[in-house]
């Protein structure tokens, strides 16, 4: 059911957002405790502000209220990814070579599953990331179709 749910409002959001000029990040409908809660992260190369979510929010809402396709009750969100926003799409890993990542892995490669450090090469096929491993930093190759999860690190 939460598969049905976030393809029918990726549909029904995406033309709000290319109509504000913003991109999906990605959606998610799941139970927390007792509620169910319908989150829709939405960016764009600048940022997205409190304003922004507000008028995606207004005008989703009038569509989900329109269409009334989720039966039980839940709460609308929408917001920004945030600082360790997820790459969830070979663009989005595009647009994060130089930057800081944190990838995990379906298998390991070379012994381990989890691999932080900056991303420096995406080629559609495979990532490279400078990884620091005490004083020395070794360049990491990772297959794409291994990656598990992929998203920006916050270094501090």
């Amino acid at each position: 059911m939460s598969k049905k749910v976030t393809d029918m409002t990726e549909e029904l959001v995406t033309p709000i957002l290319e109509e504000l000029k913003l991109e999906l990040v990605d959606i998610e409908f799941k139970k927390e405790g007792k509620n169910w809660y319908l989150r829709v992260f939405i960016d764009d190369e600048d940022g997205v502000d409190i304003e922004d979510c507000g008028t995606v929010s207004e005008k989703l809402s009038e569509k989900l209220d329109e269409l009334d396709p989720i039966q039980q009750a839940y709460f609308l969100e929408v917001s920004s990814p945030g600082a360790e926003r997820p790459l969830k799409k070979e663009k989005d890993v595009q647009r994060a070579i130089g930057k800081n990542v944190y990838i995990t892995t379906y298998e390991p490669i070379h012994g381990e599953k989890a691999f932080e450090g900056k991303l420096v090469h995406f080629d559609g096929e495979t990532l490279t990331v400078a990884v620091r491993v005490k004083t020395r930093t070794n360049e990491i190759e990772l297959p794409y179709e291994k990656v598990a999860s992929a998203r920006l690190a916050v270094v501090f």
